[in-house]
């Protein structure tokens, strides 16, 4: 092989075959020596072949993996994917082909791949999320969420996308538009499926102490607000004209005497009700069709007039008995709260909006303390809630505060509210009208009604033979009579199958538990999830934030309570990586922008393929590939090749005298690179090792250091590169003379003598007074001197904003800012 030049073309195939007979990165069930680490990366949908981001992501997945193996664990790191769902139906349909046949070529594509990458994964456990074996006992999950009425359907206002034909969860509507195809979402009233996760709303919230540190505030932050815990108390107001008793939920108790008027949601069915049969339905039926034809984002939106209508009725307000009026009004909606508040627009700004477009009276009830009296009609805007009860009957003078408390209390002393915790999250729609999914468990019985399918008849197997999978507004499933039609495991009576099929967020929430092992008579086996896991490091995309890691956060709670696993959070550590771009655009197929790895990986090798990704950038920032250069990783991976070739024939005679420096800098860069692989700084590494094979390829041309000096660079630099470029460093190791792979090699250490940076105290002055001193390493250079002294607290008040002329330095002693006078 040419000792000059490096070919990937070459080497990439030898050694990928080679690791896969000896299944090189199959984990190690028996092995009870070493400490087990669990390395997961987000698994793929295979609507086409890996983009950009698939490599970023497994790319830095895989550096993890290396590195942990390398390091003594026994690693776990495996692979699937999550093929149900509508991007690989929606890419079959447009294809003219089945979702089965396009699924399955892409998985193959893709795995094919992963393989020409050298991702370590363990193919001894794949599984695709669309395999009976698979989807089997996603149903058995959904049938123990059933039996424990975590499972229920009902007809619900739902989030309808009239691209996909199908239902969405609220989670999967991003401002107001389908997550999926970004096609303008609409609210419909339809019977649908959904699993009660607001049963563990607070456990959801609570358990986040657990990954505080962990995972990123960004996440953790977004699952709290998506989750929305509020404290306040229910409040039970009667409608003067039928009696009846509406209960609405309020964090201000306190502004009870403030309310002027009271609003349900348009889709309250009480709003149907009191208008019915009266002057007031023609106006409110015209309102409701406007109001059916925004998005939630469009009635929530602060930049819009908030509408309404009036109802004709009254509420009586149970602290005055005073009767306020009723409206409708499209900035309430019904999934939020009760879908019924009271409004107190002195002190809501929304409420506000409303109040002064229709002539609703303004009524101050909270007075900010030490300041003259609020005049309603001169507000502008609402006013705060911090100050003192006014207008409040006997609660006037209380501050807001404790009135709170008090009112609450008040109230359920004489049965009208109580103390209360709310949520904005809602339950999880899981039901779909599309054919490409997993099938709900469940037989409808004109006699016996929801009946679940017994165990042992799992799966449901869903069948191939559908004429027409497009979706048309039901499940194409409906279409198949040998199907659809059974007999009632109660009765034995005709019934029929539900058709909807599950959401493929509900294949994904339990994935990893799978992984642990492929038990063929129950979904995991207790005993190896307990050796495995929880997940010791998760890496994927943070668009998942409140979809994906949520509801499997959810699952495996449930599962705990089922006694199944003895955790209740399924992932220690969390890792997301940026986007990848072209120009600022994401990339795709439609702009012409769209780049993929196998470009890379045919032109240059797949380990400059790997190191140009990991390069680019901070893992978690964006990175945009037009700014990214795979030309300059290729001619850095030659040099390596060189240099490391060059110390391997050191021992021939080629090496020098003795190099301290060299030994150090090995040294040094084997703890910074360590350090910074821990870190997940992917690029500063590189950048590092790039810096050490420079002064290798130095040391190895001019003959400076050992032959052993040089010999022992030349491994650090190729053990510490083997995560990132697992092909060319196999190839350099046994170049060394090494018979054992590198990837089964132990990860270097250091002598912590040779790592220790002394440091000494540095002179500051400004045109030569001393105005600081400060810490620098004996081996701070020029530039490192004069940044430290500029960032100086003391150096930037003596200068007072004076230019500099110049900057004196004497390393590391001495630095003299000499300002233009």
């Amino acid at each position: 092989m040419d000792p000059e030049r490096y070919d990937p073309q070459q080497v990439e195939p030898k050694w990928t075959a080679a690791w896969e007979e000896r299944a090189l990165y199959r984990a190690d069930e028996n092995d009870t020596e070493r400490a087990r680490f669990y390395a997961l990366d987000m698994f793929p949908y295979p609507s086409g072949d890996l983009h950009m981001g698939h490599l970023e992501a497994f790319a830095g997945g895989d550096v993890i993996a290396r590195l942990k193996r390398m390091q003594g664990y026994n690693v776990l790191h495996p692979i699937g994917w999550d093929a149900f769902g509508l991007p690989a139906e929606n890419a079959a349909i447009s294809r003219g082909i089945h979702p089965k046949t396009w699924t399955r070529q892409n998985i193959d594509t893709q795995r094919a791949t992963f393989q020409r990458l050298g991702i370590s994964f363990d193919w001894s456990r794949t599984f695709n999320t669309c395999d009976p074996d698979y989807y089997r006992w996603t149903q058995w999950i959904f049938l123990r969420l059933y039996e424990r009425g975590l499972a229920y359907r009902k007809a619900s206002p739902v989030n309808w996308c009239p691209h996909d034909q199908t239902v969405l969860a609220n989670e999967q509507v991003i401002n107001g538009h389908c997550e999926r195809c970004g096609h303008l979402v609409e609210k419909r009233e339809l019977t649908q499926w959904f699993f009660r996760i607001t049963e563990y709303a607070q456990a959801l919230l609570d358990d986040m102490a657990e990954l505080e540190d962990r995972w990123s505030d960004k996440v953790l932050t977004m699952q709290r607000n998506w989750i929305g815990r509020s404290v306040g108390a229910y409040v039970d107001f009667i409608i003067s004209e039928t009696g009846q008793t509406v209960r609405i939920f309020t964090t201000r108790p306190d502004t009870l005497y403030g309310a002027t008027f009271f609003v349900l949601a348009p889709e309250h069915q009480l709003a149907e009700q009191l208008v019915a049969g009266t002057e007031h339905e023609a106006a409110f039926r015209r309102f409701r069709d406007t109001v059916d034809r925004e998005t939630e984002v469009e009635r929530l939106s602060t930049e819009r007039d908030k509408t309404g209508v009036f109802l004709g009725a009254y509420a009586i307000n149970p602290v005055n008995g005073e009767r306020i009026p009723v409206w409708a009004a499209d900035y309430v909606l019904l999934e939020y709260g009760t879908g019924a508040i009271m409004a107190v627009p002195a002190h809501d700004q929304r409420d506000f909006e409303f109040a002064r477009n229709y002539g609703l009276p303004v009524r101050i009830v909270v007075q900010p303390e030490g300041e003259p009296p609020l005049d309603p009609g001169q507000m502008t805007e609402a006013m705060g809630h911090e100050g003192v009860m006014v207008n409040s009957g006997p609660y006037d003078g209380i501050p807001a505060g404790e009135a709170i408390r008090r009112v609450t209390a008040d109230l359920a002393a004489q049965g009208r509210g109580e103390f209360a915790i709310n949520y904005r999250l809602r339950d999880w729609l899981v039901s779909r009208q599309r054919y490409w999914g997993c099938p709900i468990p469940i037989i409808h019985c004109p006699s016996c009604g929801e009946v679940p399918v017994p165990d042992d008849a799992l799966p449901v197997p869903l069948p191939d033979d559908v004429a027409d999978f497009r979706p048309k507004g039901e499940s194409p499933l409906a279409t198949v009579s040998d199907w659809v039609n059974v007999a009632c495991p109660r009765c034995g009576t005709p019934a029929r199958r539900e058709t909807d099929t599950m959401d493929t967020f509900v294949d994904s929430s339990w994935y990893f538990l799978r992984y642990t092992g492929l038990d063929p008579e129950r979904p995991f086996d207790p005993d190896r999830v307990a050796r495995w896991m929880p997940v010791h490091q998760y890496t994927g995309g943070i668009e998942h934030a409140i979809l994906h890691l949520l509801y499997s956060r959810f699952f495996v709670k449930f599962l705990h309570d089922l006694g199944l696993v003895g955790f209740r959070e399924p992932f220690r550590a969390l890792l997301n990586q940026g986007m990848v771009v072209m120009h600022g655009a994401a990339m795709s197929k439609s702009r012409g922008n769209l780049v993929e790895p196998a470009t890379i990986i045919d032109e240059h090798g797949a380990d400059v393929a790997r190191l140009t990704m990991l390069f680019a950038g901070p893992f978690e920032d964006d990175v945009d590939w037009a700014d990214v250069s795979p030309e300059g990783m290729a001619r850095w991976i030659h040099r390596v090749w060189r240099a490391v070739r060059g110390a391997a024939d050191s021992g021939a005679g080629h090496g020098g005298a003795s190099d301290p420096a060299l030994v150090r800098h090995a040294h040094r860069a084997t703890q910074a690179v360590s350090d910074d692989l821990e870190r997940f700084r992917f690029n500063t590494a590189v950048a590092k090792l790039m810096t050490l094979s420079n002064d290798l390829a130095d040391a190895v041309r001019s003959g400076r250091g050992s032959a052993t000096e040089q010999r022992d660079t030349a491994e650090r630099l190729v053990l510490m590169l083997a995560p990132l470029a697992p092909f060319v460093t196999e190839e350099l190791w046994h170049a060394l003379g090494h018979t054992e792979s590198v990837h089964l090699a132990a990860w270097p250490g250091y002598d912590p003598e040779l790592v220790r940076v002394e440091r000494l105290t540095c002179v500051v002055q400004v045109d030569g007074k001393v105005r600081d001193r400060i810490e620098v390493t004996a081996d701070a250079g020029e530039d490192d001197l004069r940044a430290l002294a500029l960032a100086s607290p003391k150096v930037k008040a003596a200068l007072a904003d004076r230019p500099i002329a110049r900057v004196i330095t004497v390393p590391p002693k001495l630095v003299n800012l000499v300002t233009a006078r």
